[in-house]
């Protein structure tokens, strides 16, 4: 079980840092009107890229917003999130991550939030792993552009063996 459990830390821990080493992508389309799977897909292909910086473009700047991530317990504004994530990134192995089917978005004037799940997949020491995140946010529209003014992002507990 601590094998298993290390293997979700370290992918975790992954989640924003794996693409470090990747190919940049190239820049993500302009925000939708309105968010659509489409546009939820391309946040997270940013985290597969790794670019900090181009992955801000998706984040309300400035503080009074707060992201969860898996570790540490949260982050007060993208300036945080971006710095306590930045040394993850640096030797972190490649991860991509898919939303799932079940993903809700709710729309509500200039604010939407969003749930579901997604697959993070990637290699590890016990070689290649997928492993399910879950994942809420709220996005804001802010200059003709939608951005996450907060996200909480987790893994699930391991479940109990069968008896």
């Amino acid at each position: 079980m601590r094998r298993v459990l290390l293997s979700v830390l370290v992918l975790a821990s992954m989640v924003p840092a794996a693409a470090q080493k990747a190919t940049p992508a190239a820049s993500p389309s302009p925000s939708p009107a309105a968010v659509d799977k489409a546009y939820l897909q391309s946040i997270w292909d940013g985290w597969t890229a790794a670019d900090l910086d181009k992955q801000g473009q998706f984040y309300a700047q400035g503080t009074g917003h707060l992201f969860f991530d898996v570790a540490p317990l949260k982050y007060d504004s993208w300036d945080d999130y971006k710095a306590g994530v930045a040394p993850s990134l640096k030797d972190a192995p490649k991860v991509t991550y898919t939303i799932s089917d079940d993903i809700q978005i709710h729309p509500e004037g200039k604010i939407t939030w969003v749930d579901g799940t997604l697959e993070m997949s990637g290699a590890t020491p016990q070689g290649k792993q997928s492993i399910p995140l879950r994942w809420t946010a709220v996005l804001e529209q802010q200059g003709g552009r939608w951005v996450i003014v907060h996200e909480h992002v987790s893994a699930p507990a391991e479940a109990p063996p069968q008896q």
